[in-house]
C-alpha cells in the first residue's frame, strides 16, 4: 500500500500539470470567445501549447523513472545515466515543440535551419560529445551498472560507484577513486566480475617437484585448497596440470570466489593451506633450475670463424 501510495505521490503534480496545461491549450479559444476579450491568441496559443509541451515531459520522465526502478529492483541497480538520458530526450523534444509554435515553421525547416550552428559546436566539442555518446551507449547496452565490480584492460580494478554523461567513477579495494572517460572504457576490453552472476572461478599456479607424482600432487593441492574457509563449497576445487617444465609440474589450482570483493582473500588463504600442507608433509619446496643452450657457443664459434677468415 505504501509503495502505491509513494508511486501516486510522485506522479500527481505532473498528471495535474499536464492536464490543466492540455486543457488550457484546448480551450482558449472558446473560453476568449465567450469572455468577448480583444486580445491577441497567439501569445496565449504560445503560452498553453508551450506548458502542456514541458509538463508531458515532466510526467513522462517519471513514468519511465518508476518503470526503471521497478526494474532495478528485480535485477542490477539501472544507472542513473539512463534516466537523465530520457528525461533529456524528453525535454529536448519539448523544446523543439515550443519553438516551432513559437516560430510557426515546420519540424523540417527548423531542423535545417539549426544544422550550421549543431555542426559547429559538434566540431568543437568533439571530445566531450565522443565521451557523452560513449556514456550512452554504455547506459543502452548496460555493460555494467552500479555495484559491480569490473577490471578495465585487467590494470583498473574497481567497484562502479557512479556512471554519468562523461566519466566513470571507480571505488578501488584501495580506497581510492579512478575515474574514468567513457569514451576510453568503450575503446578497451573491459571484464565484469558481477555479472551474470557474483561468484565466479579464478585459479593460482603452483610449481611442484618432478619428485612429487601427478596424482600425489593432484590429491595434495586439491585437499588444501579445500580446506580454505573463505572460497564458495559447492563446486569444489579442482586441480589441473598446466606444462611438464624443467624446474617442476606446473599445476592450475581453480576454485570459485564468492565476489570479487573476496578475490585477493581467497588467493592468499589458497597459498597459505597449500604451503602449510607442503610444510606438515614435508615436502621439498622447488626450486628454479637453469636451463643450458647451445646457442652462446654457436654464436661464438661463428665469430671464431669469421675472425679467421
Amino acid at each position: 500500500m505504501s509503495g502505491v501510495l509513494s508511486i501516486l505521490t510522485r506522479i500527481l503534480l505532473p498528471v495535474l500539470c499536464t492536464t490543466a496545461a492540455v486543457a488550457s491549450y484546448m480551450l482558449h479559444p472558446l473560453a476568449l470567445a465567450w469572455l468577448d476579450l480583444d486580445v491577441s491568441e497567439k501569445p496565449i496559443r504560445v503560452l498553453t501549447g508551450g506548458a502542456a509541451y514541458f509538463s508531458a515531459a515532466w510526467l513522462g520522465g517519471r513514468l519511465v523513472g518508476l518503470a526503471l526502478e521497478r526494474a532495478g529492483r528485480r535485477r542490477r541497480q539501472v544507472p542513473k545515466l539512463l534516466l537523465e538520458l530520457v528525461s533529456a530526450a524528453l525535454f529536448l523534444a519539448a523544446t523543439i515543440a515550443t519553438v516551432i509554435l513559437v516560430i510557426g515553421q515546420s519540424w523540417s525547416g527548423a531542423i535545417a535551419g539549426s544544422g550550421l550552428v549543431i555542426a559547429v559546436i559538434g566540431f568543437a566539442l568533439r571530445g566531450t560529445l565522443a565521451d557523452v555518446f560513449a556514456g550512452i551507449a554504455v547506459g543502452l547496452e548496460a555493460p555494467y551498472r552500479i555495484g559491480d565490480w569490473v577490471a578495465i584492460n585487467d590494470r583498473t580494478r574497481g567497484r562502479v560507484i557512479e556512471i554519468g554523461w562523461r566519466t566513470t567513477r571507480l571505488f578501488t579495494r584501495n580506497d581510492t577513486y579512478v575515474i574514468l572517460p567513457n569514451s576510453q572504457i568503450a575503446r578497451q576490453t573491459l571484464t565484469n566480475y558481477s555479472a551474470p552472476n557474483r561468484k565466479y572461478r579464478a585459479q593460482v599456479e603452483v610449481v611442484l617437484s618432478h619428485d612429487l607424482s601427478v596424482a600425489a600432487a593432484r590429491d595434495l593441492l586439491t585437499d588444501a585448497a579445500a580446506r580454505s574457509p573463505i572460497i564458495v563449497n559447492e563446486p569444489k576445487p579442482d586441480v589441473r596440470v598446466a606444462s611438464y617444465d624443467m624446474e617442476g609440474i606446473r599445476y592450475h589450482v581453480r576454485f570459485w570466489v564468492p565476489s570479487f570483493a573476496d578475490d585477493v582473500d581467497c588467493r592468499d588463504a589458497i597459498f597459505g593451506q597449500i604451503d602449510a600442507a607442503l610444510r606438515d608433509g614435508g615436502l621439498p619446496l622447488p626450486a628454479p633450475k637453469l636451463r643450458l643452450s647451445s646457442e652462446p657457443i654457436i654464436e661464438t664459434a661463428r665469430a671464431r670463424e669469421a675472425g679467421d677468415t
